[in-house]
């Protein structure tokens, strides 16, 4: 909104110019989420405390998480607004691109409030249903889907995908576009979630993939860059860095209150809005594959859980000593902060080593 006020106003004030550029207006994006966060937080905590919607820790994970019993929960909510709003002030309200990411946002992110709802204020220690919840992410990624294969958000965009390290090759996905999406946006939801169980943790990694995809959008939308780096033009894209900086914003912001010990929780709301969203930016650049790189420690939280499983269904056995892999380290005696400042700087790395392949190709 605020992008289309300065543009008119350019006759008459030549400085405000600048927001014409991406970069101008995802600073500001970034800014202004942050500043959100920050100023309203304090509020939204006490809110949360006064309607007690407080965090019930299930009796199956560690024990020594009994002592967050209490803490407000819910606080995707603070996110998604600290991301929502900068977007709708400083982005290009008439960019599909922009448009399908506030879809997917609110889509996932209201999935996830109506799961901490349920365990927050009615009582419900598993919170949603399993089924509705994975129903609900299909139908997202579904709907996301079609929308790409029947409008895409520009004449370039097609039903392929880039493969990383490799110039000049993609992968022709035709008729299984719509269900690779959905396996994308489900699986990138679930893995960013099943990582949401320490102060601090997701919404760090969740900050350095978007800091890595804020470059990835930026040079797809430029034909200069994307022509020098043998990338796919995509018009229209490089104003999801402005998505992408505004979600940075929100999240360095929620870390003020979220790191140990944390006086507030994400929960669902924030983790399923934030997975969804990535998968949705890798989707919408054709970089799908790159999310098993930006996102390599989310790959492995949900792996070690797979692994989990399936090795106690098959052998009996457990691999872990409990899952995600971060319960693991716990248990066996890692301090809380010890293993989040480790899986953020494993997340930096998976980040530096995605905006390699720029020039690895």
């Amino acid at each position: 909104m605020l992008y289309y006020l300065f543009l008119e106003m350019t006759g008459y004030i030549s400085g405000l110019n600048l927001f014409r550029y991406i970069t101008t207006r995802a600073v500001a994006a970034a800014i202004t989420a942050m500043l959100i966060s920050l100023v309203f937080g304090p509020l939204f905590i006490r809110l949360l405390n006064r309607f007690q919607v407080r965090e019930k820790i299930r009796q199956e994970g560690p024990e020594s998480h009994q002592a967050k019993a209490g803490t407000p929960t819910m606080g995707g909510v603070l996110i998604l607004i600290s991301i929502l709003v900068p977007v709708l002030l400083w982005a290009d309200l008439a960019n599909r691109y922009i448009l399908l990411m506030l879809m997917v946002t609110i889509w996932m992110g209201a999935i996830g409030f109506m799961d901490d709802f349920l365990k927050a204020k009615k009582g419900q220690s598993s919170g949603l249903v399993g089924r509705k919840k994975l129903a609900g992410q299909v139908g997202c990624g579904l709907l996301f889907g079609i929308l790409l294969y029947f409008y895409p958000p520009s004449g370039e965009f097609s039903t392929y995908t880039n493969i990383p390290f490799f110039k000049n090759y993609i992968l022709k996905l035709g008729i299984v576009y719509v269900p690779f999406i959905i396996l994308v946006i489900t699986g990138t939801s679930n893995a960013v979630n099943l990582s949401d169980g320490l102060d601090g943790l997701a919404i760090g990694l969740a900050a350095f993939c978007f800091i890595a995809f804020a470059g990835l959008t930026y040079v797809s939308g430029r034909t200069d860059f994307s022509t020098y780096l043998a990338l796919e033009h995509l018009p229209g894209s490089g104003e999801l860095a402005i998505y992408c900086a505004a979600v940075i914003g929100a999240s360095m912001g929620f870390l003020w209150f979220n790191a140990t010990p944390a006086e507030v929780f994400m929960g669902d709301t924030g983790a399923l809005a934030l997975g969804g969203a990535l998968g949705a930016l890798a989707i919408l650049i054709k970089q799908e594959f790159l999310l098993v790189i930006v996102g390599g420690v989310f790959v492995v939280e949900a792996l070690s859980v797979i692994l989990q499983v399936g090795s106690y269904r098959l052998r009996g056995k457990r691999i872990f000593k409990m899952a995600p892999l971060h319960h693991h380290f716990e248990l066996k005696g890692w301090a809380e902060s010890k293993i989040v400042i480790r899986f953020w700087i494993a997340g930096a790395i998976c980040a530096l080593i995605t905006l390699s392949t720029l020039k690895i190709r």
